[in-house]
């Protein structure tokens, strides 16, 4: 063990670092000890620069925050607490609507009709978006050196508040001083299409301006399309107002027009559409001072109609604690929901004259609404309808086929009435001679034309309330999708001249009506006498030019109103083939005969019409 450890010992000896290679690796020890400390020299010092500098730059951004919140403070004032913030979005919605409102402005940033959809009958209707309209109540400040636009500052939103029958939210506009804010109240009843909007203005009166009485409540809406065809819209939307005391009036749709309406205050503003209306309505009125409106439209848009603007005049008398009430209105053109407000907004559905709309009031109107809540389509209901007014006219029909078929049987008289004064001089001998015959037989010579003009007065209602109709709105009948407007079997596109005067398709509606009206013609042609072709030159011309027209015009409108045409011409034709089954000329003749021989007293127009020609026979004739 003593040789074993001797050797170990002698071996580390001779094989150990002699004196030299211990001190060159002291010094290369200390060399590395060296780096290593430079280095965490470095590094604190790299450590102690970078903490300086972001001691600096917080101490910049301080100074720079600081001098923000000057400017606001210089700019804004008391609403510079206002200026910034999260634009949040509250949703209140009942059965019928959705109304989304946003902290941003306070106001009401969309609108959904939850009953209605677009052409692709999923995506509901939106009347507006936020990025399409904006609501502001605009006023001077601190003596007129500020103007504040509600809109560009922030709101705190309170909780929803939900009872048994409505959802209510406040809006509140802070500003730096808690004792002076204004405040958006919304209540949204349970069912239904209004909206109350309430403004209160508390401790306001040390900020608005002394001098002013009133504040501006600014609207401006982008609405958009939500039909088929989006010149329909552009040609029935436009801006509707009520002043107090008076009728609703209108911008004419196809014009763009600033128009003021200080005239007297203003009880509601209304943005309609061709289907749709959004409306502010205040029951005391706004003030009529400054209230205007204005439209423009872009013909070249496909997404947005016509954008629509109204400021109006909100009172202010500097009170303490003052609050404004109106109301909005978001829903569809339908006469019974908008008659129910009993405020005149039912005037913006065009029924026709205050003659005409009278057959749509009392007739057209009740029958569509019998049959709202069935599910009998709209195509059969205008059947039923045609069926009705047809069957209401029917007595005057007999009396007008009958007194037309007198005048068909008076043709030998009349052929010898013609042969006796055959001489042009003696033209108004004839129309007396043949006047004083039809008095005797009970006849007219226009009894042709009655049915044309009553029927003329159905026609004009109807024009007008069919293509508004929201009952027709995408109401599919056989190849037709939507009642409401034209329907389409070729569309041939862009042809000049052709599309300026028919259009780009074709309407079969249209084109059974043009064909079923000049069937009529033609039969009623066959029965004209020679006498009353001779008393109205020119009118088989326009009884078949008429039609034709009349094709032109009806092959862009509402199918719906094609469909009706034709039907009662097909009603029409068919009542009066069963009435020459029926009458018998021979008996109707023996009438004539019978009633001619009757003393026939003259009326004061047959003795005026006499009296003419006696003075015409006395008159001495002029020697060239």
């Amino acid at each position: 063990m003593v040789l074993i450890g001797g050797i170990l010992i002698g071996w580390l000896i001779l094989n150990g670092p002699s004196n030299e290679e211990i001190k060159k690796q002291k010094q290369k020890h200390d060399s590395l000890a060296q780096v290593d400390m430079i280095e965490r020299a470095k590094a604190e010092a790299q450590s102690t620069a970078a903490a300086v500098v972001a001691i600096d730059t917080a101490e910049a951004h301080i100074n720079k925050d600081s001098l923000a919140d000057v400017n606001l403070k210089s700019t804004y004032k008391d609403f510079a607490v206002a200026v910034k913030g999260e634009n949040k979005q509250i949703v209140l919605e009942n059965s019928k609507i959705k109304v989304v409102l946003q902290s941003k402005g306070g106001n009401v940033a969309s609108v959904e009709l939850k009953e209605y959809t677009r052409p692709d009958k999923k995506t509901k209707v939106e009347l507006f978006t936020a990025d399409s309209s904006s609501q502001s109540l605009i006023f001077l400040a601190y003596n007129n050196t500020l103007q504040v636009h509600t809109d560009s500052l922030y709101f705190i939103p309170s909780d929803v508040k939900k009872t048994a029958d409505e959802q209510i939210i406040s809006l509140r506009l802070p500003t730096s001083n808690p004792a002076s804010y204004i405040e958006y109240i919304y209540t949204l009843k349970n069912d239904g299409y209004m909206l109350n909007y309430q403004v209160k203005m508390v401790g306001m009166q040390s900020i608005i301006s002394q001098n002013i009485d009133q504040l501006t409540f600014s609207w401006n809406v982008l609405t958009p399309s939500q039909e088929e065809h989006i010149e329909k819209e552009k040609q029935n939307s436009t801006v509707y107002w009520k002043l107090a005391g008076e009728d609703a009036d209108y911008i004419n749709p196809g014009k763009d027009e600033e128009k003021s309406i200080s005239e007297a205050s203003v009880n509601w503003v209304a943005f309609k559409q061709q289907f749709f209306t959004t409306a502010v309505i205040c029951d005391k009125g706004f003030m009529k001072d400054g209230s205007m409106v204005k439209t423009a439209s872009d013909k070249y848009s496909l997404s947005y109609v016509k954008r629509m603007k109204t400021e109006l005049g909100v009172p202010y008398n500097h009170g303490a604690n003052e609050i404004f009430e109106m109301r909005y209105f978001f829903g569809p053109n339908n006469y019974n929901v908008l008659s129910s407000y009993d405020l005149g907004l039912e005037k913006m559905i065009s029924i026709g004259w205050p003659v005409f709309n009278l057959i749509n009031r009392l007739l057209v109107i009740p029958v569509f609404n019998a049959f709202s809540n069935t599910t009998v389509n709209y195509g059969i209901i205008i059947l039923m309808l045609t069926i009705i007014l047809k069957t209401l006219l029917f007595p005057i029909a007999y009396k007008t086929y009958i007194s037309s078929t007198k005048m068909r049987l008076l043709k030998p008289e009349m052929d010898a009435i013609n042969k006796k004064f055959s001489d042009p001089a003696d033209a108004m001998k004839k129309n007396t001679e043949n006047m004083a015959l039809y008095k005797r037989a009970g006849a007219s010579p226009f009894s042709g034309c009655i049915p044309a003009l009553i029927q003329f007065p159905i026609l004009i209602a109807l024009l007008n309330f069919f293509p508004a109709s929201i009952e027709l709105r995408q109401k599919a009948f056989l190849w037709a999708a939507d009642l409401s407007t034209y329907d389409s079997i070729w569309t041939f596109g862009n042809i000049p001249i052709i599309n300026s005067i028919y259009g780009d398709h074709v309407s079969l509606f249209a084109l059974l009506m043009f064909a079923s009206t000049i069937a009529y013609t033609w039969m009623n042609a066959k029965y004209l006498t020679p006498a009353s072709q001779q008393q109205m030159p020119g009118m088989q011309v326009m009884m078949y030019l008429m039609p034709l027209i009349f094709l032109s015009f009806m092959n862009s409108y509402s199918s719906g109103l094609s469909w009706y045409y034709f039907l009662a011409n097909v009603i029409t034709f068919a009542q009066t083939m069963v009435m020459r089954k029926v009458i018998d000329d021979g008996k109707l003749r023996a009438q004539i005969d019978a009633h001619m021989k009757k003393p026939v007293k003259k009326s004061g127009f047959a003795q005026r019409l006499e009296e003419i020609t006696k003075q015409k026979q006395i008159q001495p004739k002029v020697k060239k």
